[in-house]
C-alpha cells in the first residue's frame, strides 16, 4: 500500500490545525473523504442533476441510471441477492428505526427483542420507543471487563418468545468486533429475525452478506469514506414484505385515490420522497475507491496501527485502555488517572490532532465501566505511525501540563 500516494488523496490531510499538521484520529465518527469522491458529488450538480425515476428527458434518466447503478455496486459490496433488498436510507439510525416502525406491527407484548449491551444509542432507543407503544419486552446480553459480550448469558436469555435479535458488528465505543455469526445461528434456530448495524464494520473489513445468511444489516457511507446523509439497510425480501412503509409520499405508491392507496414494490416501498441522488452516487464510488485498495491489505494496515499505538499507549504511566478484546478493529478508548477526558482532547486539539472524548453515544457501556467517558482515538489506512508517534509525544506533554 502506498500509502503516500492514498494520502494524497485526501485534501484535508493537507491542512493545519493550531499552526500544526492536521491529524485527525476520529475515524469512527467519520471518515474522510478522498478527491475521487468529492468530486463525483460536483460532477453531479454539474452535468446532470435531476430528479429520478420519474422523468423521461435525457437528464433525469441519467440521473436514474447512476442512482441505480450505486444501488447495484453496494448490492455487489455486500454481496446481496437482489438489488431490491438494498433501501437507501439517510443512515444507520433512518435504517434501524424504519425497521424499529416496522416490527411496531409485528411485535407484541408476548414478545421479546434482545439487544447488546454495546449498543449506540440509535440501537437502544428506537427498540425502547417501539416497546412502550406494543409492549414488547427488552433483554440485554452484557458485556464483560475486556468489553466482549457475555455468550452465556446471550444463551439463557434467548427463547421461543424472542422475536428480533439486534446487534452491532462493531463497538464504536471500544472497536469490539462481535461473533455476529453465532448469533444469527442461534437466533434463527429459535425462529428469531437478526438485525446487524454494520455501521463501524464496514470500513474495517468486507462482509458477505448471505454467507452470514443475516435479516437485516445496515451502514452509513460517512463512514467508508463517502458523503453524509446517505446509507443503507439490507433487508431480506421476506421481511421486508412484512413490513409497513416507514412514510408516505411520492415513489413509495403505486395507485393513490383519495379511498385507498397501494405501495410500490420494492425497494421503492421505503424511498419516499426525492432521495439523496449524489449521496447515493458519490457512495458507490466511494465503495469502488476502497475495493481498488483493497480491504485485505486496509485490514492489515489499520492492524498494525492498532498493536502499534496500544504498545505505544501503554508505556504511559496511569493509562487504562477500555475494551481489550482479542477480536477488534483500530479504536482505543482510554483514560488518564486523575484527569478529564475532555481536557486531554481540548489540548490534544492544540496540537493539530483531533480524537473523541465523551460517551461515544454508548452510555451504558460507559455505566458498566463506572466512568463519565473516555479519549477515543480511531485509525484509518490513511493514517501513519508516525502520526501515532506525535500523538504519544503530544499526549506526554498534554499530561505534564495537567499533571
Amino acid at each position: 500500500m502506498d500509502i503516500a500516494k492514498i494520502r494524497n488523496d485526501f485534501p484535508i490531510l493537507k491542512r493545519k490545525v493550531n499552526g500544526n499538521n492536521f491529524i485527525y484520529l476520529d475515524n469512527a465518527a467519520t471518515s474522510q473523504k478522498p478527491n475521487l469522491v468529492i468530486d463525483s458529488i460536483s460532477d453531479y450538480y454539474k452535468n446532470y442533476n435531476s430528479n429520478i425515476h420519474r422523468g423521461v428527458h435525457t437528464v433525469s434518466q441519467e440521473a436514474t441510471d447512476a442512482y441505480e447503478n450505486a444501488r447495484i455496486k453496494i448490492q455487489k459490496h455486500f454481496n446481496v441477492k437482489n438489488s431490491y433488498e438494498v433501501i437507501l436510507t439517510s443512515g444507520t439510525t433512518h435504517s434501524i428505526n424504519l425497521v424499529a416502525n416496522g416490527f411496531l406491527e409485528i411485535l407484541n407484548e408476548n414478545d421479546e427483542i434482545i439487544i447488546s449491551g454495546l449498543e449506540h444509542h440509535s440501537n437502544i432507543v428506537p427498540w425502547q420507543m417501539m416497546a412502550e407503544k406494543n409492549g414488547a419486552k427488552i433483554k440485554i446480553i452484557p458485556i464483560n471487563e475486556n468489553g466482549e459480550l457475555d455468550m452465556k448469558v446471550y444463551d439463557s436469555i434467548l427463547s421461543n418468545k424472542t422475536k428480533l435479535v439486534f446487534v452491532n458488528h462493531v463497538s464504536n465505543a471500544l472497536g469490539t468486533v462481535n461473533p455476529i455469526k453465532k448469533i444469527i445461528d442461534k437466533a434463527h434456530k429459535l425462529g428469531a429475525a437478526v438485525l446487524v448495524d454494520g455501521a463501524q464494520a464496514s470500513a474495517h473489513f468486507k462482509t458477505d452478506l448471505q454467507k452470514l445468511n443475516v435479516d437485516f444489516y445496515t451502514t452509513s457511507a460517512h463512514k467508508l469514506c463517502g458523503p453524509t446523509g446517505i446509507g443503507m439497510l439490507f433487508g431480506k425480501e421476506k421481511w421486508l414484505k412484512k413490513m409497513p412503509p416507514y412514510q408516505g409520499g411520492g415513489e413509495m405508491i403505486s395507485d393513490v385515490t383519495f379511498e385507498k392507496t397501494t405501495y410500490a414494490d420494492l425497494p421503492h416501498k421505503f424511498e419516499a420522497g426525492t432521495p439523496n441522488v449524489c449521496g447515493a452516487i458519490a457512495f458507490g464510488v466511494a465503495l469502488d475507491y476502497l475495493n481498488d485498495i483493497g480491504f485485505e491489505v486496509i485490514e492489515n494496515y489499520e492492524n498494525s496501527l492498532l498493536k502499534y499505538a496500544t504498545e505505544k499507549l501503554k508505556s504511559i504511566s496511569k493509562l487504562k485502555i477500555y475494551g481489550e478484546s482479542k477480536d477488534k478493529t483500530s479504536v482505543i478508548s482510554f483514560n488518564v488517572k486523575g484527569i478529564h477526558a475532555y481536557d486531554i482532547g481540548t489540548l490534544l486539539d492544540k496540537f493539530g490532532i483531533a480524537v473523541r472524548t465523551g460517551q461515544h453515544c454508548a452510555q451504558p457501556v460507559m455505566d458498566h465501566f463506572g466512568i463519565s467517558g473516555t479519549v477515543r482515538v480511531s485509525f484509518s489506512f490513511y493514517n501513519t505511525k508516525e502520526e501515532i508517534d506525535k500523538l504519544y509525544d503530544s499526549l506526554n506533554r498534554v499530561l505534564s501540563m495537567l499533571g
